[in-house]
């Protein structure tokens, strides 16, 4: 009876010490995946790609538009007078400029407009990350990138893009 005890009050004891050691374990996530598979994640992408495909398609069109009025102009070189050619030259130049910073604008705009977006997805996973620890009595997480090697078992991704995407639908971009 008393060996019993003794066994009974040593695995009482490894059982306090495992789940111990299961609370120290450093479990991990992946946030790439986390931005580019939650619900709000997706949707800032689609957002961000469609505005930046429809801007550099008015780009492109217009870029068109200068080479044929480039053409143009060499075309009527022989046919008008030297300053005439020069000062058309000249705003096909300004034009061409004028081009290249609104496609400079747009990219700009849409970079800034994807950190945004991240930023904000970050700033309401934080809360979303911190619930689930103390739910699972969970004392450390770390990013996949860190990592080199671990247990799959210990990767708590999928788990925290379901309550991300309960909890956010989608992101504010502008």
């Amino acid at each position: 009876m008393k060996q019993f005890k003794k066994i009974l009050i040593i695995l009482f004891l490894l059982t306090a010490y495992n789940q111990n050691l299961s609370a120290e374990l450093p479990f991990y996530l992946d946030f790439k995946l986390i931005l580019n598979e939650s619900t709000a994640g997706k949707k800032a992408q689609k957002d961000l790609k469609s505005k930046l495909e429809n801007g550099l398609s008015q780009l492109n069109k217009a870029e068109k538009n200068l080479q044929s009025e480039e053409k143009k102009i060499i075309e009527q070189k022989k046919l008008i007078s030297e300053d005439e050619y020069k000062k058309k030259v000249t705003d096909l130049r300004k034009k061409v400029i004028k081009l290249q910073k609104d496609k400079k604008s747009l990219l700009d705009n849409v970079a800034k407009q994807r950190s945004k977006a991240r930023n904000e997805l970050l700033k309401n996973l934080n809360p979303v990350i911190k619930e689930y620890m103390q739910e699972k009595k969970i004392r450390y997480v770390m990013d996949k990138k860190s990592l080199i090697l671990a247990d799959e078992n210990l990767d708590i991704t999928q788990d925290i893009i379901k309550r991300l995407n309960d909890k956010v639908k989608s992101v504010k971009l502008n």
